[in-house]
């Protein structure tokens, strides 16, 4: 009964994959002014909407600064970072559960070795080393989510770690939007100087030997 219950699930999400991509859904959301109009006219339930196709947006893989920039656009800077955060969360959340309930064997075959060195090295201090590899330059948020999924770590450690690990660059990128949207000079420059200081940290971690071997882990690369 399980067994058929998983595959029902994973029927249903891919259902709601097509149907977002074949409404244009997808394409939707990383356009800043349908995105602003939506929300004007629809309000929480608008804001809801766009969560959700948020967090299927960058649960698939596309970039989660895109969704930051838009949502810092239409609703503000501050706004705009909590909102696209909850919904990368909840994007991790959903694929790091469709890869431990559904798709762990195939993925075995695809990210056998990660997923040994991934259990590793992360099965300590989940958090901090999940939250270090949010903020490296390099790695890929789907194949950590994917890999995170497979293996053996707590579920609640990987959404903390993973969720302020989001957080500076999501900050940065909906503050560009903000400023965008309002044309506010100094929000650009802010934007723009957190942007800089992101990138520095995000390279001193990388040269870091332990941290590249965490980057390394999750690389989409096989």
């Amino acid at each position: 009964m399980f067994h058929w219950s998983r595959w029902l699930l994973f029927a249903l999400l891919v259902l709601v994959g097509y149907l977002a991509i074949d409404s244009g859904w997808l394409g939707f959301i990383a356009d800043r002014a349908q995105v602003a109009s939506y929300l004007h006219s629809q309000g929480i339930e608008g804001l809801l909407a766009i969560i959700l196709a948020g967090a299927i947006f960058t649960g698939i893989g596309a970039p989660r600064q895109i969704l930051a920039f838009v949502l810092g656009f239409s609703l503000g800077g501050i706004i705009g970072t909590l909102a696209s955060t909850l919904a990368a969360a909840i994007g991790a959340t959903g694929c790091f559960f469709t890869a431990r309930w559904l798709l762990q064997q195939p993925l075995a075959e695809r990210f056998g070795r990660r997923m040994r060195q991934f259990d590793e090295l992360f099965r300590e201090q989940t958090l901090l080393k999940v939250l270090m590899v949010r903020l490296l330059p390099v790695g890929s948020n789907l194949a950590t989510n994917l890999v995170a999924g497979c293996s053996g770590i707590r579920f609640l450690p990987f959404l903390a770690g993973s969720t302020f690990g989001y957080l500076p660059q999501m900050l940065v990128f909906a503050l560009a939007g903000a400023g965008m949207g309002n044309a506010d000079e100094y929000q650009l420059i802010l934007s723009a100087a957190l942007f800089v200081l992101a990138s520095m940290i995000g390279v001193l971690l990388y040269h870091n030997q332990r941290a590249r071997t965490l980057a390394d882990s999750v690389s989409d690369h096989p």
